[in-house]
């Protein structure tokens, strides 16, 4: 029997969703994770070091992401981490939900347009 992450049924929450793209780019460490949340959404998700890490070990658990090795710069080791099979394929699943809920958010605008036109 394999475990579902619970994030199948519900959705994704957005920091989870921009760090899942994030490294659909490659592996990347904290910080820039951290960065590439906040340019992918146009700094609307600004990660603070402390959400950030406790979503990625959320992610690990889930199965999601990996370590993907550790260098150190400056004296500070960097953790490195890259998505997983199971993290690209819920990506994915993720990315069709938001595009058929987005579809119907359209048909539904495009509806109502045509009822207020008409009225």
């Amino acid at each position: 029997m394999s475990i579902v992450p619970v994030m199948v049924f519900y959705g994704m929450r957005e920091p989870s969703f921009l760090i899942l793209t994030a490294l659909a780019d490659g592996r990347q460490h904290g910080y820039a994770v951290m960065k590439s949340v906040e340019d992918l959404s146009d700094g609307a998700v600004r990660l603070r070091p402390g959400s950030l890490y406790a979503t990625l070990d959320r992610l690990a658990d889930a199965g999601l992401i990996r370590g993907a090795g550790e260098e150190v710069v400056d004296g500070r080791a960097r953790q490195y981490y890259a998505l997983t099979s199971l993290g690209v394929e819920r990506l994915a699943a993720e990315v069709q939900r938001m595009r058929a809920n987005a579809s119907r958010a359209e048909a539904g605008l495009r509806r109502f347009r045509a009822n207020e036109a008409s009225a």
